[in-house]
C-alpha cells in the first residue's frame, strides 16, 4: 500500500505542476515576455530547488496538523490524493483554474472523517489551513491593487519604452514566482508521503526524509515543464488582455503572499492568489477592463472544491478500506 501511495503521490505532484505551472507562466508568456517553452523549463527548475532552499514548514502543517494521528492510515491517505488526482484532472479538462490545495485538504477531511469520525480533524490546525487558504486571494487582489496604483504613479508621465522595461524585469519576477509556488506546492507531496511512512511505521515522527524532498521537487518540476495550456490561456488571456505592466504587478505581488505563507508554513492556493493578483493589477488600472464573470467562475470552482474532493475521498475511500483491510 505504501507503494500505491508513494505512486499515487508522485502522479498527484506531477499533475500539480501540469495543472499550476499555468499560474506561474500565463501572465510572462501573454505579455510577450518571454517564449512558452522557455519559461516553462526556467520555471521547472526553480520548482525543483525551491524545498531545498525555503524549508518544510508547509510539509509539516500538512502532515502533521490537521488529522489526528489515530486517524492516519495509508488507506486514508491513499483516498485523500486519488480524490485531489481526479478533480485536479476535472478542471483542467473544462479549462478551469483550480486549487490543487483546495482538493487536497478537502480529500485529507473527507476520508478522514469517513473512517474516523468529525474527532479525527485537528480544528486548530484546520483553521490555520483555512485561514492560510482563505485570505491569500484577497490578499493577493490588494496587495496587487495597491502595488499597480504605485507604479502608474510613478511612471506617469513616462514614454512607451518603459513597457520594454516591464517586459524584460519579469524574467525576474517569473522567477521569482516559481521559486515560491516551489516552496510551497511540492511541499504538500511532501508531507503526503510523510504521513503514509509514520501511518506505515517506518517512521516514528514527522520528518520528511531527503528522498522524499528529492521525488517531490522533481515530480512537480517535471510536471510543470510540459504546461496545461488550457489553463494558461484562462489566465494569460480570458480576464483581461495582459499588457507587460499588469504582468509585472501581478507576479510581484503574487510572489511577496505565497513565498510569505511559504515561510509561516500556510498552505495556499497559488491558482487563486495568481488569479486574484491578476484581476486587482487590472482593477486599479480600469474596473471596467476586468471580465468580472471569469473572476466568479474561478470563485465558484474555489467555494465547490474542498466539498467536492472531500465527497469523492470519502466514496474512494469505502472500496479502499473493504480491499485493502486486514
Amino acid at each position: 500500500m505504501l507503494y500505491f501511495l508513494i505512486a499515487a503521490s508522485v502522479i498527484f505532484d506531477f499533475l500539480n505542476g501540469f495543472h499550476d505551472s499555468s499560474n506561474i507562466v500565463a501572465t510572462v508568456i501573454s505579455s510577450r515576455a518571454m517564449k512558452p517553452r522557455t519559461a516553462l523549463i526556467m520555471t521547472a527548475i526553480a520548482e525543483f530547488t525551491a524545498p531545498f532552499i525555503f524549508g518544510v514548514a508547509v510539509a509539516k502543517t500538512v502532515g502533521s496538523e490537521l488529522i489526528e494521528p489515530h486517524a492516519i492510515t495509508i488507506t486514508v491517505v491513499l483516498a485523500a490524493v486519488l480524490a485531489a488526482i481526479l478533480w485536479n484532472l476535472i478542471t483542467w479538462l473544462i479549462g478551469m483554474p483550480s486549487s490543487s490545495s483546495h482538493a487536497l485538504l478537502g480529500g485529507l477531511l473527507g476520508a478522514a472523517v469517513l473512517a474516523s469520525g468529525f474527532g479525527a480533524v485537528k480544528m486548530e490546525g484546520l483553521i490555520k489551513i483555512l485561514l492560510a487558504l482563505l485570505l491569500s486571494p484577497p490578499l493577493g487582489f490588494i496587495v496587487a491593487f495597491l502595488l499597480m496604483k504605485l507604479i502608474l504613479f510613478l511612471s506617469r508621465g513616462a514614454t512607451p519604452k518603459i513597457n520594454e522595461y516591464f517586459r524584460r524585469s519579469q524574467v525576474l519576477t517569473s522567477l521569482s514566482l516559481a521559486f515560491s509556488h516551489g516552496s510551497n506546492d511540492a511541499q504538500k507531496t511532501m508531507g503526503i508521503i510523510t504521513m503514509g511512512l509514520i501511518a506505515g511505521g517506518w517512521q516514528d515522527s514527522f520528518h520528511v526524509p531527503a528522498w522524499v524532498i528529492l521525488l517531490s521537487a522533481s515530480g512537480i518540476a517535471l510536471g510543470t515543464a510540459f504546461g496545461g495550456w488550457r489553463l494558461i490561456r484562462t489566465l494569460g488571456g480570458r480576464i483581461y488582455k495582459i499588457r507587460p505592466v499588469d504582468a509585472f504587478t501581478s507576479q510581484l505581488a503574487s510572489t511577496g503572499v505565497i513565498l510569505g505563507a511559504s515561510l509561516l508554513g500556510g498552505p495556499v492556493s497559488t491558482t487563486q492568489v495568481v488569479g486574484s493578483s491578476i484581476m486587482g493589477a487590472g482593477a486599479a488600472d480600469r474596473p471596467n477592463k476586468v471580465r468580472w464573470h471569469i473572476g466568479k467562475e474561478m470563485l465558484l470552482t474555489w467555494v465547490l472544491t474542498i466539498p467536492c474532493s472531500a465527497s469523492v475521498a470519502a466514496l474512494i475511500y469505502w472500496p479502499l478500506s473493504l480491499i485493502f483491510s486486514p
